[in-house]
């Protein structure tokens, strides 16, 4: 087994694709009304994009009676400061809840948080 592709589920699949191409310098590898499929140049698993009409925003950090996050992306950079500009104009809003001084959280334009790391 290994794992091939993490779906994230959004109200606008060919939105939430074009944002994670921009941010990660992807290609699409498949289209359809509903379902996007992207994927690094060099390969390893790729992200799909399912529109889901009744998709609720989940909310971060967590609220009890909220909808909650199932997961988040964490994406190592080499710059937190480049690659965080990068994301915003890409389309990211930054969290206003940061709670490490090394990783710095953003939401993608269908909410989903991912997190922006520096190995040092």
């Amino acid at each position: 087994m290994r794992l091939s592709t993490i779906v994230l589920d959004c109200r606008d699949a060919h939105e939430l694709a074009a944002f994670y191409t921009r941010l990660l310098g992807w290609r699409i590898e498949r289209e359809e009304p509903d379902w996007v499929i992207a994927g690094a140049p060099g390969g390893g698993p790729r992200l799909a994009f399912q529109s889901e009409p009744a998709y609720v925003r989940p909310i971060w950090p967590s609220k009890p009676g909220e909808q909650q996050m199932m997961l988040h992306l964490d994406i190592e950079v080499d710059s937190l400061e480049e690659s965080g500009a990068h994301a915003l104009a890409c389309g990211a809003v930054l969290a206003d809840y940061q709670p490490q001084d090394d990783v710095r959280v953003y939401f993608d334009p269908a909410g989903h948080p991912f997190c922006l790391w520096v190995n040092a």
